[in-house]
């Protein structure tokens, strides 16, 4: 089961880093249509800062609330599917018990119960991968969500500063190197849980 809060935490680091990348490449295309002068200079009054991603995840309570709620599902799978494999595990070693001791009454009686035993572990295996599945689009669906609400309050935030372009920097990714003056990464982790405090108190 290990290998479900792996693979769950794998995809979504990924797609949320992918996300990131994507809305990057568009602020790329839109810096190549801001005006030039004749010579091809950019603008003087270009104001650019940027946003270090891998400290707004772990600071953005949203984005913990989520984790923390898919944590809890990841157990409860874990949970579910190491119970019906122990139960699995048991039903097994009574019908191999049973086999070397002579104790079902007819051979079909035996080919009976070996084949619902066999059922039975392919349904626990397309239960798993359907638990593995439906995990995986809902973390598909939070990054989407978390994308989105940061969006949303970066429109609202650049009204008042203005800033001409806003790049997100996930390690060496996107920024090689940026003065620190450039960084409103506590501004936007300040806004954003401010923004969303309300709504966890209904």
């Amino acid at each position: 089961m290990k290998r479900i809060n792996y693979l769950a935490k794998g995809i979504l680091a990924a797609v949320v880093i992918v996300m990131f990348a994507q809305c990057n490449g568009k602020k790329a295309e839109t810096e190549e249509s801001v005006d030039t002068n004749a010579k091809g200079a950019m603008p003087s009054n270009l104001k650019v800062a940027y946003v270090e991603i891998d400290t707004l995840l772990t600071k953005y309570n949203f984005w913990n609330d989520l984790n923390e709620m898919m944590m809890k599902k990841e157990e409860n799978i874990r949970a579910t599917l190491n119970q019906k494999a122990r139960e699995l595990d048991a039903e097994g070693k009574e019908f191999q018990r049973k086999v070397q001791n002579n104790a079902f009454v007819s051979r079909e009686r035996a080919e009976q119960e070996n084949a619902r035993l066999v059922k039975k572990q392919q349904d626990l295996q397309e239960l798993q991968t359907r638990l593995q599945n439906e995990l995986q689009s809902e973390n598909q669906k939070n990054s989407i969500q978390l994308r989105d609400s940061i969006n949303a309050f970066l429109k609202i935030y650049n009204k008042k500063h203005k800033y001409s372009m806003i790049f997100s920097n996930t390690g060496f990714d996107n920024l090689l190197y940026a003065d620190k003056g450039y960084n409103i990464t506590k501004d936007i982790i300040d806004g954003l849980n401010e923004r969303y405090a309300p709504s966890k108190k209904k």
